[in-house]
Protein backbone atom coordinates (compact mmCIF):
# COMPACT_ATOMS: atom_id res chain seq x y z
CA UNK A 1 0.00 0.00 0.00
CA UNK A 2 1.24 3.59 -0.75
CA UNK A 3 1.50 4.72 2.71
CA UNK A 4 1.02 8.41 3.04
CA UNK A 5 1.20 9.01 7.33
CA UNK A 6 2.87 7.22 9.48
CA UNK A 7 2.26 7.17 13.95
CA UNK A 8 4.45 6.53 15.94
CA UNK A 9 3.61 4.78 19.18
CA UNK A 10 6.70 5.14 21.92
CA UNK A 11 6.13 2.20 24.15
CA UNK A 12 8.28 1.61 27.52
CA UNK A 13 6.21 -0.42 30.08
CA UNK A 14 2.82 -0.79 28.77
CA UNK A 15 2.03 -4.40 28.56
CA UNK A 16 -1.44 -3.28 30.02
CA UNK A 17 -2.21 -0.86 27.12
CA UNK A 18 -0.87 -2.64 23.95
CA UNK A 19 -4.41 -4.51 23.01
CA UNK A 20 -6.34 -1.41 23.13
CA UNK A 21 -3.74 0.47 21.39
CA UNK A 22 -4.31 -2.36 18.81
CA UNK A 23 -8.27 -2.08 18.72
CA UNK A 24 -8.08 1.81 18.80
CA UNK A 25 -5.37 2.62 15.93
CA UNK A 26 -6.58 -0.48 13.85
CA UNK A 27 -10.10 1.37 14.25
CA UNK A 28 -8.49 4.81 12.85
CA UNK A 29 -6.57 3.36 9.94
CA UNK A 30 -10.23 2.66 8.50
CA UNK A 31 -11.38 5.93 9.46
CA UNK A 32 -8.12 8.31 8.22
CA UNK A 33 -7.76 10.73 5.78
CA UNK A 34 -4.31 9.57 4.72
CA UNK A 35 -3.35 5.85 4.43
CA UNK A 36 -1.87 5.54 7.58
CA UNK A 37 0.90 2.95 8.97
CA UNK A 38 1.83 2.17 12.84
CA UNK A 39 5.10 2.46 13.94
CA UNK A 40 5.73 1.19 17.44
CA UNK A 41 9.22 1.84 19.06
CA UNK A 42 9.98 -0.50 21.92
CA UNK A 43 12.11 1.88 24.00
CA UNK A 44 13.60 -0.92 25.98
CA UNK A 45 10.49 -2.15 27.77
CA UNK A 46 11.45 -4.84 30.62
CA UNK A 47 7.45 -6.30 30.76
CA UNK A 48 5.76 -7.75 28.04
CA UNK A 49 5.38 -5.35 25.99
CA UNK A 50 7.60 -6.52 23.32
CA UNK A 51 5.76 -10.12 22.79
CA UNK A 52 2.78 -8.32 22.64
CA UNK A 53 4.02 -5.56 19.48
CA UNK A 54 5.36 -8.62 18.15
CA UNK A 55 1.14 -10.62 17.94
CA UNK A 56 0.06 -7.15 16.64
CA UNK A 57 2.46 -6.54 14.12
CA UNK A 58 1.74 -9.89 12.90
CA UNK A 59 -1.67 -9.57 12.49
CA UNK A 60 -1.62 -6.28 10.77
CA UNK A 61 0.44 -5.04 7.64
CA UNK A 62 0.30 -1.67 8.48
CA UNK A 63 2.01 -2.21 11.76
CA UNK A 64 5.52 -2.22 12.53
CA UNK A 65 8.06 -1.96 15.52
CA UNK A 66 11.23 -0.81 16.51
CA UNK A 67 12.84 -2.38 19.57
CA UNK A 68 16.08 -0.50 21.19
CA UNK A 69 18.65 -2.45 22.83
CA UNK A 70 17.99 -0.41 25.94
CA UNK A 71 16.20 2.28 27.50
CA UNK A 72 17.02 5.76 25.81
CA UNK A 73 14.34 7.74 27.26
CA UNK A 74 10.91 9.41 25.28
CA UNK A 75 12.88 11.63 23.04
CA UNK A 76 14.81 8.79 21.75
CA UNK A 77 12.00 6.99 20.80
CA UNK A 78 10.86 10.32 18.77
CA UNK A 79 13.46 10.64 17.17
CA UNK A 80 13.90 6.94 15.91
CA UNK A 81 10.73 6.80 14.39
CA UNK A 82 11.46 9.84 12.48
CA UNK A 83 14.27 8.31 11.41
CA UNK A 84 12.68 5.13 10.15
CA UNK A 85 9.88 6.73 8.49
CA UNK A 86 9.29 6.87 4.93
CA UNK A 87 5.96 8.88 4.31
CA UNK A 88 5.44 12.16 3.49
CA UNK A 89 3.65 12.37 7.23
CA UNK A 90 4.50 11.87 10.50
CA UNK A 91 3.00 12.01 13.99
CA UNK A 92 2.81 10.87 17.07
CA UNK A 93 0.49 9.67 19.53
CA UNK A 94 1.16 8.03 23.63
CA UNK A 95 0.34 4.77 24.08
CA UNK A 96 -1.63 5.46 27.27
CA UNK A 97 -3.99 6.99 25.22
CA UNK A 98 -4.88 10.00 26.75
CA UNK A 99 -5.96 11.34 23.42
CA UNK A 100 -7.82 9.97 20.74
CA UNK A 101 -6.48 8.41 17.72
CA UNK A 102 -9.36 9.95 15.77
CA UNK A 103 -8.41 13.21 16.45
CA UNK A 104 -5.10 13.23 13.70
CA UNK A 105 -8.10 13.68 10.93
CA UNK A 106 -8.13 17.03 12.66
CA UNK A 107 -4.82 18.24 12.72
CA UNK A 108 -4.32 16.85 9.15
CA UNK A 109 -7.07 18.98 7.62
CA UNK A 110 -4.54 21.43 8.38
CA UNK A 111 -1.37 19.78 7.52
CA UNK A 112 -0.94 21.30 3.67
CA UNK A 113 -0.58 25.10 4.93
CA UNK A 114 1.33 24.39 7.68
CA UNK A 115 4.70 22.17 8.60
CA UNK A 116 3.46 20.96 12.53
CA UNK A 117 -0.25 21.11 13.98
CA UNK A 118 -0.35 20.24 17.27
CA UNK A 119 -2.97 19.16 19.94
CA UNK A 120 -4.08 21.24 22.53
CA UNK A 121 -6.25 19.35 25.18
CA UNK A 122 -9.38 20.55 26.58
CA UNK A 123 -10.36 19.61 30.04
CA UNK A 124 -7.61 17.63 31.12
CA UNK A 125 -8.36 14.76 32.82
CA UNK A 126 -5.40 14.47 35.08
CA UNK A 127 -4.60 15.69 39.06
CA UNK A 128 -4.50 18.95 40.38
CA UNK A 129 -0.59 18.85 40.66
CA UNK A 130 0.04 17.28 37.11
CA UNK A 131 -1.99 19.75 35.49
CA UNK A 132 -0.12 22.41 37.88
CA UNK A 133 3.04 21.71 36.65
CA UNK A 134 2.64 21.19 33.09
CA UNK A 135 0.79 24.72 33.09
CA UNK A 136 3.85 25.88 34.60
CA UNK A 137 6.60 24.12 32.89
CA UNK A 138 4.54 25.16 29.30
CA UNK A 139 4.55 28.57 30.85
CA UNK A 140 8.82 28.75 31.57
CA UNK A 141 9.21 26.86 27.45
CA UNK A 142 7.03 29.49 26.20
CA UNK A 143 8.72 32.97 27.66
CA UNK A 144 12.08 31.25 26.32
CA UNK A 145 11.03 30.09 22.82
CA UNK A 146 8.56 32.40 21.76
CA UNK A 147 6.72 29.78 19.94
CA UNK A 148 3.16 31.02 21.11
CA UNK A 149 2.41 27.14 22.03
CA UNK A 150 -0.26 26.51 24.95
CA UNK A 151 0.55 22.18 25.12
CA UNK A 152 3.79 21.25 23.58
CA UNK A 153 3.54 18.27 25.84
CA UNK A 154 0.49 17.25 23.91
CA UNK A 155 1.25 13.56 22.61
CA UNK A 156 -0.80 13.80 19.52
CA UNK A 157 1.15 16.10 16.82
CA UNK A 158 1.43 16.07 13.16
CA UNK A 159 4.81 16.89 11.17
CA UNK A 160 5.53 17.27 7.52
CA UNK A 161 8.56 14.43 7.08
CA UNK A 162 11.19 16.41 5.55
CA UNK A 163 11.11 18.64 8.38
CA UNK A 164 10.85 16.09 11.00
CA UNK A 165 13.91 14.79 10.12
CA UNK A 166 16.11 17.98 10.13
CA UNK A 167 15.21 18.34 14.05
CA UNK A 168 18.36 17.43 16.22
CA UNK A 169 16.92 15.86 18.98
CA UNK A 170 18.03 15.40 22.47
CA UNK A 171 17.05 14.19 25.37
CA UNK A 172 14.19 16.15 26.27
CA UNK A 173 13.76 18.12 23.30
CA UNK A 174 10.28 16.64 22.68
CA UNK A 175 8.94 19.51 24.29
CA UNK A 176 10.04 21.70 21.56
CA UNK A 177 9.25 20.47 18.52
CA UNK A 178 7.06 23.23 17.63
CA UNK A 179 9.98 25.71 18.80
CA UNK A 180 12.34 23.62 16.31
CA UNK A 181 9.97 23.44 13.34
CA UNK A 182 10.25 27.39 13.62
CA UNK A 183 14.14 27.80 13.75
CA UNK A 184 13.81 26.07 10.32
CA UNK A 185 11.37 28.88 9.18
CA UNK A 186 8.31 26.33 9.57
CA UNK A 187 4.97 27.10 10.24
CA UNK A 188 2.96 25.73 13.03
CA UNK A 189 -0.84 25.60 14.71
CA UNK A 190 -2.67 24.04 17.37
CA UNK A 191 -5.86 22.35 17.67
CA UNK A 192 -8.02 21.46 20.36
CA UNK A 193 -8.06 17.90 20.93
CA UNK A 194 -10.13 15.32 23.54
CA UNK A 195 -8.43 14.10 26.62
CA UNK A 196 -8.92 11.11 28.56
CA UNK A 197 -7.90 9.21 32.26
CA UNK A 198 -5.12 6.89 32.17
CA UNK A 199 -6.83 3.61 32.42
CA UNK A 200 -3.79 0.89 32.61
CA UNK A 201 0.02 1.17 33.26
CA UNK A 202 1.84 4.24 35.01
CA UNK A 203 2.79 7.69 34.08
CA UNK A 204 6.33 7.72 33.23
CA UNK A 205 7.16 11.52 34.44
CA UNK A 206 6.73 12.96 37.90
CA UNK A 207 6.15 16.47 39.25
CA UNK A 208 10.01 17.09 39.33
CA UNK A 209 10.57 16.29 35.61
CA UNK A 210 7.77 18.18 34.48
CA UNK A 211 9.25 21.13 35.77
CA UNK A 212 13.37 21.27 36.50
CA UNK A 213 13.53 18.98 33.10
CA UNK A 214 11.95 21.61 31.02
CA UNK A 215 13.78 24.66 32.67
CA UNK A 216 17.34 22.71 32.24
CA UNK A 217 16.13 22.26 28.69
CA UNK A 218 14.99 25.66 27.74
CA UNK A 219 18.96 27.16 28.36
CA UNK A 220 20.04 23.53 25.39
CA UNK A 221 17.48 25.07 22.82
CA UNK A 222 19.04 28.56 23.63
CA UNK A 223 22.32 27.26 22.77
CA UNK A 224 20.62 24.94 19.99
CA UNK A 225 19.27 28.16 18.82
CA UNK A 226 21.94 30.02 18.49
CA UNK A 227 23.92 27.55 16.80
CA UNK A 228 21.67 25.77 14.38
CA UNK A 229 22.03 25.67 11.07
CA UNK A 230 19.67 26.36 8.38
CA UNK A 231 20.19 26.86 4.45
CA UNK A 232 17.75 27.23 1.34
CA UNK A 233 19.27 26.12 -1.55
CA UNK A 234 18.65 28.72 -4.38
CA UNK A 235 19.93 26.61 -7.52
CA UNK A 236 21.74 23.96 -8.18
CA UNK A 237 22.76 21.80 -11.42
Amino acid sequence: MNYQFTIIVPVYNEEDNLLRVEKELLAYTQIATKTTKILFVNDGSKDKSQALIEAICSRHDAFDYILFKENRGLSAAIKAGFDYTTTELVGYIDSDLQTAPEDFNLLLAHIGEFDLVTGVRSNRKDSFVKNMSSKIANGIRRAFTKDGMDDTGCPLKVIKTDYAKRIPMFKGLHRFLPAMIMLQNGTTKQITVQHFPRVAGEAKFGVWNRLLGPLMDCFAYLWMKKKYINYEVAKKK
